[in-house]
């Protein structure tokens, strides 16, 4: 009896895929065990200079009333809910590739802010956050002596 194995050429992509997703998603900055995913994920940017660290973040469709933004001294939580429309059609087919649903984003922050001096901007969707360093982080020289 003779057994035969029928492999396609692109058949391990997918797993090769799913390997490098789990990589990829266990070294992101962003990463927390916190994060809850339900309906989408916002898109989120970090730029750090000496003085102040700005977070941007896509929200879509969100209103400002539907978004939450609590900023502690080394995280931001950002959390909402981006609602499904209603809409019906009696002869017909929609398809939608929209994410809808609530979503909860913890960002781990580098250094520590001054968080009562946290500014917000929201324009077209993109959510800009401004949070100035502590003043200690700021002007923190370390010494090291050499033995």
């Amino acid at each position: 009896m003779t057994l035969a194995l029928r492999q396609t050429p692109f058949g391990e992509f997918g797993s090769l895929q799913r390997e490098m997703n789990r990589l990829f998603d266990s070294i992101s900055p962003f990463r927390d065990d916190d994060v809850t995913f339900k309906g989408f994920m916002p898109a989120a940017e970090l730029t750090e200079t000496d003085d102040a660290i700005a977070l941007k973040v896509e929200l879509p469709g969100l209103k400002p009333e539907d978004v939450d933004i609590q900023v502690t001294e080394d995280s931001v939580v950002i959390s909402g809910e981006r609602k499904s429309e209603e809409t019906t059609e009696e002869n017909g087919m929609t398809r939608s590739e929209f994410h809808y649903g609530s979503f909860r984003r913890v960002i781990p922050l580098s250094t520590r802010i001054d968080n009562s001096s946290a500014t917000a901007d929201y324009n077209d969707g993109i959510l800009k956050l401004h949070l100035p360093k502590a003043a200690e982080e700021r002007n923190k020289v370390v010494k090291i002596s050499l033995s």
